[in-house]
């Protein structure tokens, strides 16, 4: 399959506003449980938009990046839908981490 740049770019920009969606919408899915499981949550997504705007010399903020991931400020995200993280979430994140 061959398809030029534009083209490329575009689906890629559709399946990560997707993505964003889709995790939007599933609030009852926490960081710690993406990260335990897929080794990335709703801050990396947002840290790697960052990244790309840097590189692209696009003023972008922290907060704003988050903003863009969660559809809302950070804090309020937080508060409406993190739940303190269970004694086995963090054993497996830390069984993770030092995996790595």
């Amino acid at each position: 399959m061959t398809m030029d740049h534009k083209t490329q770019t575009e689906l890629e920009a559709a399946a990560f506003r997707r993505l964003v969606e889709h995790l939007r919408t599933r609030t009852d899915v926490q960081n710690i449980d993406l990260m335990n499981l897929a080794g990335f949550c709703r801050n990396c997504l947002s840290n790697w938009l960052k990244d790309a705007a840097d590189a692209q010399g696009v003023a972008l903020s922290k907060d704003e990046s988050r903003e863009v991931v969660y559809g809302m400020p950070y804090d309020e995200w937080k508060a409406k839908h993190q739940n303190e993280a269970t004694p086995e979430q963090i054993a497996a994140m830390n069984k993770s981490a030092a995996g790595h």
